[in-house]
């Protein structure tokens, strides 16, 4: 099939998603068109049957904002009638969903096929954004609209029904991992620009964008604690409005020499690879794709029982889940894990083979290839 996809290019869930759903389709035979306002988070070297296609939005004196939504469909317009698309996909309701609509509309109006338009949802944009009164009618009248809705989790599902009042069916598609590359790896001696001389320090890590939701202070606190217990040192993957929050607690608790901020990474594998213990304290999560990756490279996660994160993690068994607040437990199940080996490794263990069973490429991607194939039916 030829297939369109619109993501947004920047450091989240959504974005990551999208292209590693573009590069696996393209290797599976389908021709792939991703289109975002510049080159994709993780879209990486040249792969045969994946293209880009960069969204240029102008600025006009009379426009006090850009239009982003018009350039956005108008993009899509044109390689849907260059590449006669057989499916849009829109990850992110706002405004993909939207730009699928107008898209499908202006190409079916010129007497030509038009395209299907499916769209995944991701989180925030249902349970953040989509829900504010400014946008809400919009969103869950595109979402109504779309030929097939996914969601990634069964509870961002719930979720879109009771804050939008959709009424539609959305099929649940989780989100995946390439497991052959997401996958523990021998990185030589990278452990030791981190941790020194001290053999017996842990390495304890935090992948987000740093926004507000993702409870930065909480996972200064909960590592406070840990390191007061054992030794250890915390890798800070990411960028966004929260790093600050991270500076200044590492400096109001003595422990900045332990914290190593490492910016935004595209290869996060070699780092999770080193890594001891993954923190996700955040206050609301529809999936946990972070913790995903740092499950399949065997690191044990200690997450907030939000959203869908126990769809993806069994407590006690695959991780270790706690509510939001409990800063506390949170801090005694990493020791946990940290100073029992045996414990350590059967977690790792079973959270290696929960993504390999449940959530690995080979599984899922059918599941959209499938979806495809019934619109275009």
């Amino acid at each position: 099939m030829n297939i369109g996809i619109i993501c947004y290019a920047s450091v989240g869930g959504s974005g990551i998603v999208a292209t590693e759903l573009g590069k696996a389709l393209a290797k599976r035979g389908h021709q792939v068109h991703v289109i975002s306002t510049e080159t994709p988070f993780r879209l990486g070297e040249f792969q045969a049957g994946l293209s880009f296609h960069q969204v240029l939005t102008p600025t006009y004196p009379l426009f006090r904002e850009p239009q982003y939504l018009l350039s956005l469909s108008n993009k899509v317009v044109q390689v849907a009638r260059e590449f006669s698309l057989d499916v849009i996909h829109a990850h992110y309701a706002i405004p993909h969903a939207t730009a699928g609509f107008l898209s499908r509309a202006v190409v079916g109006a010129h007497g030509r096929k038009a395209p299907k338009v499916v769209t995944t949802l991701h989180g925030t944009d249902i349970t953040l954004v989509g829900s504010d009164p400014s946008y809400s009618e919009i969103v869950a009248f595109s979402i109504e609209q779309s030929d097939r809705v996914t969601a990634v989790s069964n509870s961002l599902r719930a979720s879109t029904y009771e804050q939008l009042g959709v009424k539609r069916e959305i099929e649940v598609i989780p989100n995946f991992l390439d497991c052959g590359i997401h996958r523990r790896q021998d990185v030589g001696d990278l452990r030791t620009r981190f941790v020194g001389g001290d053999r017996d320090a842990r390495i304890v890590i935090h992948i987000s964008n740093f926004r507000p939701v993702k409870r930065i202070d909480a996972v200064m606190a909960v590592f406070d604690r840990i390191r007061k217990k054992v030794p250890a040192h915390l890798l800070l993957v990411g960028d966004g409005p929260e790093l600050g929050t991270a500076y200044r607690m590492a400096r109001q608790l003595g422990i900045a020499p332990l914290v190593h901020s490492l910016g935004a990474q595209e290869e996060v594998v070699p780092l999770l690879s080193i890594a001891d213990l993954f923190l996700l304290p955040s206050a609301q999560e529809s999936f946990g794709l972070a913790a995903l990756e740092a499950m399949a490279c065997e690191v044990p996660v200690v997450a907030s029982r939000v959203g869908g994160i126990p769809e993806v993690i069994e407590h006690g068994i695959s991780g270790f889940l706690h509510a939001p607040e409990a800063v506390d437990e949170m801090a005694e199940s990493g020791v946990r894990l940290l100073s029992d080996p045996k414990l350590h490794r059967a977690v790792a263990s079973r959270a290696c083979a929960r993504v390999r069973n449940e959530f690995g490429a080979e599984t899922i991607v059918p599941m959209y290839e499938k979806c495809y194939e019934s619109v275009v039916a």
